[in-house]
């Protein structure tokens, strides 16, 4: 099993991102964050301090799994999806160059590993995230507990997959 899990939720304004190890019986949250970028700033201008931020957040942790929650595009707002699909390309990118093995992961089946229900939400998944990492508070903003959502949810699926059982 990895013994460092990234998950990362890409944003081109904030971009959370979580790091957790740990061993056959407990979990760890090492380092969890949010990028900030500046909507003022152009695009590729964004992108490139995104790659940089992640790039050195790999580098200092050197996860062997890189966990991106998946492209969702809903038909109301598809130029948002092109848009986000960026912020998530340079994060493959980034992990990729650090030699991570890189899986995605639905909102809905994160949401679900978490609370037992797909729909579960924002709120839901912080409480579930406070409850199982023992934490003082809720875990904020919302991008910080949608990365720690999505590197518990890889995590138990490292687990699970080599019979260990799961953490939540």
């Amino acid at each position: 099993m990895e013994s460092v899990v990234c998950g990362i939720d890409p944003g081109l304004g904030t971009t959370g991102y979580a790091v957790v190890t740990g061993s056959r019986s407990s979990m760890t949250l090492l380092d969890a964050g949010v990028c900030r970028f500046s909507a003022k700033d152009p695009l590729p201008v964004r992108l490139q301090a995104l790659h940089e931020d992640i790039g050195e957040l790999l580098h200092e942790f050197r996860p062997g799994l890189v966990a991106v929650e998946a492209l969702f595009s809903h038909y109301r707002h598809p130029r948002t999806a092109i848009l986000m699909g960026h912020a998530r390309g340079v994060v493959l990118l980034a992990a990729s160059s650090a030699g991570a093995r890189v899986e995605s992961y639905s909102a809905t089946r994160i949401k679900r590993h978490l609370t037992g229900n797909g729909r579960a939400s924002k709120d839901q998944v912080q409480r579930a995230i406070q409850t199982t990492l023992g934490l003082p508070a809720l875990p904020e903003p919302h991008d910080l507990a949608d990365a720690v959502a999505i590197a518990l949810c890889a995590w138990d699926d490292r687990r699970a997959a080599q019979g260990e059982g799961s953490l939540a």
